[in-house]
C-alpha cells in the first residue's frame, strides 16, 4: 500500500526511517546495564518489522549504528557487533520467509570478516524477494554518504554536479525518499541520519524509548504523518483536493 492509497482514508508511508533512540536510558530506568536496552531494542525492531509489513510499508530503514558510535565505550561497542550478529543470523530465514529483501548500507571495512560475510549471505539470500525492502544503517553517516556520492560522480567524468547525479550514487538511490521520519527517545535532531534523502520527510519526534515502542506507538506516529499537508513548495489551493488538510 502506498501514501497515495487509504484503508478507510488512512495514509500509510511508502518509506519509514527510524532513529531507535533510548535504549541505554531505558535500562538505566530499571537498573539494568547498557547491554541489557539494546538487546530489548532488538525485540523492539522485530515487532515493528512485523508491523510495519503488515501494514503494506514498502520500505523500512533504521539506524542501527553511526559513523560516530565508534567512539562509545570499547566493551558496549563489542556487544554491540555481537548482538547484531546473533540477530542478523537469528532472523533472516524469518524475513525470508515474509518475502522481505534485507539491505545493509554504510561502511563495512570496519565491521570484521564474520558480520561482512553474514551481511554478504542475507542480502544474496533475500535479493529476489519482493515484499517489504528492510535497510539497515550500520557505520552510516549522512555526510560521507554524500560526498561518497559526489565523488563516485566524479569518477563517472562528470566535471559540473547536478542533484540527479548526487541522488544516482547515494546508498538507498533505487528506493522511493523516506515519507516518514521517526526518532524515539526524545531528542529532536536528525543526527547524521539519511541527510540528504529526508529533505521532504515528514519528522515525528516521540519520548517513548526505543525499546517501549510498540504498534500502538507506530499507528500514532503514522496517523500524525496522515494529518500532515505535504505541499513540496506548492500552495495549500495547489494541491488535488484530497491531499488538503483541514
Amino acid at each position: 500500500m502506498s501514501a497515495d492509497s487509504t484503508d478507510t482514508q488512512r495514509l500509510i508511508p511508502r518509506h519509514i526511517a527510524i532513529i531507535m533512540d533510548g535504549n541505554g536510558r531505558w535500562a538505566k530506568k530499571r537498573f539494568m546495564p547498557r547491554v541489557m536496552g539494546h538487546k530489548q531494542g532488538v525485540d523492539a525492531l522485530e515487532e515493528t518489522v512485523k508491523n510495519c509489513h503488515d501494514l503494506g510499508v514498502e520500505c523500512l530503514t533504521v539506524f542501527a549504528f553511526s559513523t560516530e558510535n565508534w567512539r562509545r565505550p570499547a566493551d558496549e561497542v563489542g556487544f554491540l557487533m555481537s548482538l547484531f550478529l546473533k540477530s542478523l543470523k537469528k532472523q533472516i530465514l524469518r524475513l525470508h520467509n515474509k518475502n522481505i529483501r534485507l539491505r545493509l548500507i554504510g561502511r563495512r571495512d570496519r565491521l570484521g570478516d564474520a558480520i561482512c560475510q553474514s551481511i554478504e549471505e542475507a542480502e544474496q539470500l533475500t535479493a529476489h524477494n519482493t515484499g517489504m525492502v528492510f535497510a539497515i544503517a550500520v557505520d552510516y553517516g549522512g555526510q560521507t554518504d554524500i560526498v561518497a556520492a559526489a565523488n563516485a560522480a566524479i569518477a563517472s567524468g562528470k566535471t559540473v554536479l547536478t542533484e540527479e547525479d548526487i541522488q544516482s550514487h547515494l546508498a538507498l538511490n533505487d528506493m522511493p525518499m523516506p515519507d516518514l521520519f521517526i526518532r524515539t527517545g526524545g531528542e529532536t535532531r536528525i543526527s547524521n541520519f539519511l541527510l540528504w534523502q529526508l529533505a521532504y520527510s515528514e519528522l515525528y519526534f516521540t519520548d517513548t524509548l526505543w525499546p517501549d515502542f510498540n504498534a500502538a506507538a507506530l499507528n500514532q506516529a503514522i496517523d500524525s504523518f496522515g494529518q500532515r499537508e505535504r505541499r513540496f513548495g506548492q500552495t495549500s489551493e495547489q494541491l488535488p483536493v484530497e491531499k488538503q488538510r483541514g
